[in-house]
């Protein structure tokens, strides 16, 4: 298992460089900015990784429009399950499906929002369609598609993935989102998916209180996750993906934060 970042996009290859000051060699490239979704610039930063020796194991792809992290207007604002924004949002994937391929990533990841529970429901056909129209096109381009954690229960994620039925479909587990979500405990949820994870976001969290507030987000360690026994199921499981840090806080606190992440997972892997 290795560790890296979530790492922001630039134009440049700064975004990498600082990746390589962390002491670390990969990284998810992320933005939510459709318009650097360039061939030029995926093969000015696949340069980069060359270069640079860091490697990038997906590209966190966001898309257009409103989003709030919200039980409120979550759910009417979130990924691919609000209706007006659908299509857009599919031609977005598919714009970092591209970029991805051009640069030599292996998959994209995103939050496809918060996902039917009634598989008998209106939505749910449509919902699981645009997934299926974008899995299918990175398909055809020979990269995965997989999902972010967090707005779906585990048996939801689960269904929708068997109901897409397409060969490249996998997760991004992030323990973190679950907890805070009130959506499922990490350890239990390897039992639903954990064949489909593929790559982890190492970042932690507590449950919601307020019902309309997600939990809070936590220094890993310091939350619910438990990350000695998930690191040590996700190890029994066969598990050798990435472990990203992601740690959504700005400044020197969060680069102090990783920083002290990373040596807590070293410490961890090397019992």
């Amino acid at each position: 298992m290795r560790i890296g970042v979530i790492q922001a996009m630039t134009q440049g290859p700064e975004c990498l460089e600082v990746v390589r000051d962390f002491g670390l060699d990969v990284c998810q490239l992320m933005s939510w900015d459709v318009a650097m979704a360039r061939d030029d610039l995926a093969q000015t930063l696949r340069q980069a990784s060359v270069e640079t020796g860091v490697d990038v194991c997906a590209v966190w792809a966001g898309v257009p429009g409103p989003a709030e992290w919200n039980f409120t207007h979550g759910p009417v604002t979130l990924g691919l399950v609000p209706e007006q924004y659908r299509v857009e949002r599919v031609a977005a994937l598919k714009k970092w499906a591209r970029f991805a391929k051009v640069f030599g990533a292996p998959a994209i990841i995103t939050h496809c929002g918060f996902l039917p529970e009634n598989m008998t429901g209106a939505n749910f056909a449509p919902v699981a369609d645009a997934i299926r129209d974008v899995s299918s096109y990175c398909a055809s381009l020979g990269i995965g598609f997989w999902f972010e954690t967090g707005q779906e229960t585990p048996v939801a994620l689960l269904r929708m993935i068997e109901t897409v039925g397409t060969a490249n479909l996998g997760i991004n587990l992030d323990p973190a989102n679950l907890l805070m979500y009130g959506k499922g405990n990490p350890l239990d949820a390897l039992d639903v998916f954990g064949a489909y994870v593929r790559n982890v976001h190492v970042k932690d969290g507590m449950c919601p209180v307020d019902p309309k507030v997600l939990g809070p987000e936590t220094k890993v360690g310091e939350g619910k996750v438990n990350f000695p026994a998930f690191l040590g199921k996700l190890r029994s499981m066969g598990f050798d993906g990435e472990l990203i840090i992601e740690r959504e806080i700005s400044g020197e606190q969060q680069a102090h934060d990783i920083r002290e992440t990373v040596d807590y997972l070293r410490r961890l892997l090397n019992r």
